[in-house]
């Protein structure tokens, strides 16, 4: 490992050097060093939104590989106002709109309410990754007066506050009234509420009026009072509120999707000028995106959730999508899964087999399968076959499946025996067999010869020859080499450059599929 790489070699390691690097460099004590993860809890999570968490674990994972003790808050928007109605969601939601999701009833019944529900998907998913956390709730903290000493001095700044945010963003709404949305205390919205008035103490004064929220008019119901800034009568509004949070529990590092800039940009000013707490370390991240190229949106309903990756992925699979890079916008679904499958076994190949040669390659790749086991790394390398392979095994032998598919591997001496992790691996191959048709036809770079030899494979499998015959004749007859064509046939059958003994497995899954596999990438 090279003198200048830092921890383990990876872009998480970097950033927490640099986070200590600051804040040596203010001066401030390093006795806990807090990171900080938003929920956001008005729709169904993602996996965008748990890789703010899981980023933020990781850079706590490397706090404390260097020495530092580090804690992950986990900090729930609960008092954040339902915006739209997520696809999928009963109309009846509509008259929500507005209403803090901590006071929506939720429709699955199974939690106190609809930002408990969605809260607790995301809190699910990291309890099932191993990430630890201190869960905060945004209705629990305002009720208990967290915010208060910061909401009273944002209040007490709103004239230069206003003046800053239209002068940074463009936005001009706070210039007439305060960066405070009080609950109404007639209709129970906010984001319908104006606060105009502060009394220099706790309370401020509203009117509960028309709103355009999401592109849409919301009818206030112009009920006008006063509401209590120090408990939990409403909630400062995003340009601020995250400076109160950072200042109230001392959070040192938060990373950030580019689509709240702004909001950190003007939050970064407020804490800094209003609140006399310098502002966390941050990271900024690009968003995923879904197969198709656009934004995963919640209303949109095209989200893919946690847990549906780990229907067919195990959960290093998904710490290491989250963990290979925060920087670019990535596409993202459950197609992905036999990738990062397989690209865990090839790391772990890597860990526990030959080192590579480029050192600072080497360490980064030791790195990213270290995080990808939270820094507790197993202490040899597993029986790991080809995710298509099992894929593929688990399509033909859907029933009793465990049982013939680890049978099949023991035969192919891939694995020594059956075990619990081989059959926790086909039960997820299984899964993703029995949800999706056949793998798409990978995109090979082949030439006239080999396209040939192909062609010539899949006729004489379906005119029965023997496997092995109609591969060796048909490089011959191309002039192809026999391994170029045997590690083609690989990639068109399992998207893999090897596996098992080929007329074995040909045997197993019939000629007649494969013949279709090999001819769907010619």
């Amino acid at each position: 490992m090279s003198g200048d790489t830092i921890g383990r070699g990876t872009w998480i390691d970097k950033l927490a050097s640099e986070l200590v690097a600051r804040e040596k460099e203010l001066g401030r004590g390093l006795g806990m060093i807090r990171v900080e993860s938003g929920l956001g809890a008005s729709g169904v999570p993602h996996i965008g939104s748990l890789g703010d968490a899981v980023r933020a674990y990781g850079v706590r994972l490397a706090l404390e590989n260097l020495g530092y003790d580090s804690e992950l808050v986990a900090y729930s928007d609960d008092l954040d106002g339902l915006r739209k109605v997520p696809a999928g969601f009963d109309a009846s939601l509509e008259e929500e709109i507005g209403r803090p999701v901590s006071s929506i009833p939720d429709p699955s019944g199974c939690h106190d309410s609809y930002g408990a529900h969605m809260s607790g998907l995301l809190l699910e998913a990291l309890d099932r990754l191993g990430i630890e956390y201190t869960h905060v709730s945004a209705r629990d903290a305002y009720s208990r007066g967290t915010f208060a000493e910061g909401a009273q001095k944002i209040l007490a700044s709103a004239a230069r506050i206003g003046a800053q945010i239209a002068g940074m963003t463009g936005q001009e709404k706070f210039r007439t009234i305060l960066p405070y949305y009080p609950i109404c205390s007639r209709c129970g919205r906010l984001y319908t509420t104006s606060a105009t008035g502060y009394d220099g103490d706790r309370r401020v004064s509203y009117r509960c009026g028309d709103a355009e929220i999401a592109g849409r008019t919301v009818r206030g119901c112009g009920n006008s009072d006063e509401a209590d800034v120090t408990g939990g009568g409403g909630k400062l509004a995003w340009k601020v509120e995250f400076a109160a949070r950072w200042a109230a529990l001392d959070v040192r590092f938060e990373a950030y999707g580019k689509d709240i800039m702004d909001s950190v940009m003007v939050n970064d000013w407020v804490s800094e000028n209003v609140l006399g707490h310098a502002h966390p370390h941050h990271a900024r991240y690009e968003m995923f995106l879904d197969r198709a190229g656009g934004k995963i949106s919640k209303s949109a309903g095209n989200v893919l959730t946690p847990q549906a990756w780990l229907r067919y992925g195990t959960p290093q699979s998904l710490l290491l999508l989250l963990f290979k890079r925060i920087a670019g916008a990535r596409r993202v679904g459950v197609e992905d899964v036999p990738a990062l499958m397989d690209e865990l076994a090839a790391l772990e190949a890597a860990y526990f087999g030959a080192p590579e040669p480029n050192k600072e390659r080497a360490a980064r790749q030791r790195g990213l399968y270290e995080y990808a086991h939270l820094l507790s790394p197993p202490d040899s390398a597993q029986a790991r076959p080809s995710y298509s392979l099992l894929v593929e095994l688990a399509r033909v032998f859907a029933e009793d499946r465990d049982r013939h598919v680890s049978a099949r591997l023991v035969e192919y001496g891939i694995i020594p025996g059956p075990s619990a992790a081989v059959s926790e691996l086909v039960r997820l191959a299984g899964n993703y067999a029995d949800d999706f048709g056949s793998r798409e036809a990978p995109e090979i770079e082949i030439d006239a010869p080999m396209r040939a030899a192909l062609a010539a494979v899949a006729d004489a499998l379906d005119s029965g020859a023997e496997p092995g015959e109609a591969i060796r004749t048909a490089a011959s007859e191309s002039g192809v080499r026999t391994r170029d064509l045997f590690r083609t046939l690989y990639l068109a059958i399992l998207g893999v450059p090897s596996g098992p003994r080929l007329a074995k497995f040909i045997g197993d899954v019939g000629a007649s599929r494969t013949a279709s596999k090999i001819r769907g990438c010619l």
